[in-house]
């Protein structure tokens, strides 16, 4: 069966109640052709995540840009899964580089965050990625598989995970993997998935591209085998012609 095509907006840390709201409106009246059966999830910052499941259309998801890992209580300035679901949250992104590089979060936290969002049923974006250095020195897809592997210590079912491959050297910086380069790495993680998780896993889950996708390269990305989709950053605050 073939794998629905996914695209997220993360937004980051960006917006105000206006341009939320425009962007709401303007994904309210777009037309979604309903023959291609495409996924859309945005992410707004988390004291807008209200605010956009009230006014979007039923037909987006929300996602939050972070969830903690622990049930509610005594941990000042977290979200916790439950609330996400009071609040009519779907997905979760979890494992940005922005997360990991500047917060300095590990493999393994993002990996019980993980666990805890599916546990509680929230879906989750799981970003995977690599830095410049490593894409020179030729540790791409070691960097990625520990990433994964780390997650698949504390996950058996892999079906409501989205993985978004998003080179570190590539987001924000005008950059952007050739089609080529994207695609051998969502191949090499595909191949992963079927050693370590199972065949069924690596058949299903859709592997999306995040790195500065704009209205001009992601056709020739979306075609290749084993992109599934985007996460969009910046971009996805700026609407485009086509």
């Amino acid at each position: 069966m073939a794998r629905r095509f996914f695209v997220g907006g993360n937004f980051k840390m960006n917006g105000s109640l206006k341009t939320v709201k425009d962007i709401i409106n303007g994904l309210n009246n777009a037309q979604l052709d309903p023959n291609v059966g495409m996924e859309v999830v945005v992410a707004p910052s988390a004291i807008y995540l209200v605010l956009a499941r009230e006014l979007l259309r039923k037909d987006v998801e929300v996602a939050a840009q972070n969830v903690f890992d622990k049930p509610n209580g005594a941990f000042t300035g977290e979200i916790s899964v439950d609330q996400l679901k009071d609040a009519g949250v779907t997905w979760t992104i979890l494992g940005h580089s922005e997360r990991r590089v500047i917060l300095q979060e590990e493999n393994s936290f993002i990996a019980t965050k993980t666990e805890a969002a599916l546990k509680g049923g929230i879906s989750v974006i799981l970003c995977i990625g690599e830095s410049l250095e490593q894409r020179e020195a030729s540790k791409t897809i070691d960097v990625v598989t520990s990433q994964l592997a780390a997650v698949a210590q504390c996950v058996q079912d892999w079906s409501d995970i989205v993985i978004a491959y998003e080179p570190i050297w590539a987001i924000g910086t005008g950059k952007v993997a050739t089609t080529q380069q994207a695609q051998e790495v969502h191949l090499a993680i595909r191949k992963w998935l079927a050693s370590n998780v199972s065949e069924q896993t690596s058949e299903t889950t859709r592997i999306i591209y995040g790195g500065s996708v704009t209205d001009k390269n992601c056709k020739d990305l979306a075609k290749q085998p084993d992109i599934d989709g985007f996460l969009v950053g910046g971009a996805s605050l700026k609407p485009a012609c086509e």
